[in-house]
């Protein structure tokens, strides 16, 4: 059977059309210029002063969440401190953080409360509606969703947990969809299946406060005026800031305009365990995942058991503002609900954020210190940084063109290639994941210009010393590859290792010299993989390198096989 021979020229070709995809990719990015850290650029500093339930630990608690909140979709690098015994510092890179600073100044206080009155009117079931579809008759108070329990990952007997689906309330999604009906589990004994939802006695009082969920059935002529007389801005402009007392009703809106009526807070924010999004099994849609704490299972459990049974709906209420709405499908008894409908990926991961991240131990002000600051670093000790980089890169490539002299060709050109595929993963991570440029990160890159190098090293000496067995360069390249590239993946391994260790470990900026020197460990290993050994294969093609010529980098003399009394192998021999 014939020996399958390596085909570099194919090689190279696939490794060039990777390249030009992941420029492409970088220009749907629609930017040339890597996203600068906050010491190269400057940005935006937010002092927080807690005015209630202080102390060092919970401060710190707080610093985290917000440090989460802050970098939980991307390398951001955004630095999160504490400053005495009241204040936390954020400092948000770049100038175009609005939604940063947004979600920083939130006081993320999140409730769970009963809908009474959503948009124009109170909802009153249609007698054709099926548990968990919207009560309202007015298309611009459908729900985006349902709430119900966990899916089964397997097939049981047992009954399925109950299960939440949320509704989102945009005016054109609700045109074109409509939510379809899910097959409703045998509920507990206390619902009645297939019962059609009836419209409670409204009295001019209304039901206590105290009951939310017949306050939400029958609020009283009182709370039904001023829900008349309130009015939201048109979408997308900002309400004016509400007062969420969670021991009374709120009239409230949402991002989309639509104005609602809600009884006191039934769950504090604090209450939920975790939340997390994804795609459950046998579906296609995205989902939300809530678990509660033991001491709001019980809570979470009645209201869902009321809603469906008289066909009402729950809000999810952040600052006073709200942020999803939802009716029940089934009863959910064990705390573990999922919220479904037309959810979008970034929708399910906001969402799933503003949970997560809701509920701060501590309160802060209302009015935050925010601030435009400059670069921590002056102009010349950036230039100067950059300039000591290029000196330490061009005194490699000018050792590797003495010492390896033709080959040491391939070390330039192989380096040039890693940094042009290096800046463009930059450029796509800014866009796709965040991805913030601070100097510690440019320190990781320039780091890797070693580790690069080092690579090229250990297979130049791997193929002289094949050479120096008398074999041709032909086969010695082929040869020295096989003892080199397991070399270097062990070294590359452990780099890249040392780099996961330390972005899990370390905080702030350490963790984007982590990020950095992963990211130049494994373009290391993609360049000599599919570029520098193509290229040491095509070079042993061409006469000039397989002859040993004496700038070639493999002649006796550099090899060292013309010593005095030494016998010097036949550089032609092996087969090609």
């Amino acid at each position: 059977m014939a020996k399958k021979t390596s085909q570099p020229g194919r090689t190279l070709l696939t490794f060039f059309i990777a390249v030009a995809v992941l420029y492409g990719l970088a220009a749907l990015g629609g930017t040339a210029k890597p996203k600068l850290g906050l010491d190269l650029e400057g940005g935006t500093r937010i002092t927080l002063t807690a005015i209630s339930g202080v102390s060092p630990s919970k401060l710190q608690q707080a610093r985290g969440i917000i440090d989460q909140r802050v970098n939980a979709n991307g390398v951001t690098e955004s630095e999160v401190t504490t400053q005495g015994s009241k204040n936390i510092i954020v400092e948000i890179p770049g100038k175009n953080s609005k939604s940063l600073v947004d979600s920083v100044k939130r006081t993320a206080q999140l409730r769970f409360r009963i809908v009474a009155a959503v948009d124009s009117g109170i909802p009153v079931p249609a007698p054709t509606t099926s548990p968990g579809a919207s009560p309202s008759t007015s298309p611009t108070a459908t729900p985006s969703g349902t709430v119900s329990p966990a899916a089964p990952t397997s097939s049981s007997t047992a009954t399925p947990k109950p299960r939440v689906a949320p509704h989102y309330a945009d005016d054109a999604r609700n045109k074109k969809k409509k939510t379809t009906p899910t097959a409703t589990p045998t509920p507990t004994a206390t619902a009645t299946p297939g019962a059609t939802p009836t419209a409670p006695a409204q009295t001019s009082k209304g039901a206590s406060v105290d009951d939310p969920i017949a306050w939400g059935q029958d609020p009283g002529d009182a709370w039904k005026a001023k829900f008349a007389a309130f009015t939201c801005p048109p979408k997308g402009q900002e309400a004016a800031p509400v007062v969420d007392n969670p021991s009374e009703p709120l009239l409230t809106c949402n991002d989309d305009g639509l104005k609602f009526l809600l009884s006191k807070t039934m769950i504090e924010g604090t209450q939920l365990k975790s939340a997390s999004y994804g795609i459950p099994q046998a579906s296609t849609s995205w989902a939300v995942d809530l678990k509660f704490k033991s001491s709001a299972r019980k809570t979470f459990a009645d209201a869902t058991r009321a809603l469906y049974n008289n066909g009402g709906q729950f809000a999810i209420v952040l600052d006073g503002k709200v942020i999803s709405y939802a009716g029940v499908n089934q009863p959910i008894l064990d705390g573990n609900a999922e919220i479904t409908g037309t959810f979008s990926e970034a929708e399910a991961r906001s969402l799933s954020t503003s949970l997560k991240y809701g509920a701060l131990p501590v309160r802060f002000a209302d009015d935050p210190t925010v601030e435009v600051v400059g670069p921590s670093l002056a102009g010349s000790q950036l230039s100067a940084g950059i300039f000591a980089g290029i000196i330490g890169l061009l005194i490699v490539m000018v050792y590797c063109l003495l010492y390896y002299r033709g080959l040491g060709l391939v070390v330039i050109a192989s380096l040039l290639i890693a940094g042009m595929v290096t800046y463009a993963t930059v450029l796509v991570l800014a866009k796709a994941a965040g991805f913030t440029l601070t100097l510690p990160g440019i320190a990781g890159l320039i780091v890797a210009v070693g580790i690069t190098a080092d690579s090229f090293i250990v297979y130049f000496e791997r193929i002289r010393d094949e050479m120096r067995t008398g074999k041709s360069m032909r086969v010695a390249v082929e040869a020295g590859w096989v003892r080199a590239r397991n070399t270097c993946l062990a070294a590359d391994a452990v780099s890249f290792l040392a780099a996961v260790v330390l972005y899990i470990f370390a905080i702030g900026v350490v963790r984007g010299f982590a990020f950095a020197l992963g990211i130049s460990t494994v373009i290391d290993v993609i360049v000599f993989f599919f570029f520098t050994k193509p290229m040491v294969s095509l070079l042993a093609r061409r006469r000039y390198f397989s002859s040993g010529s004496r700038f070639s980098g493999l002649s006796p003399e550099t090899l060292g096989i013309d010593e005095p009394g030494r016998r010097q192998p036949q550089l032609t021999g092996g087969a090609a």
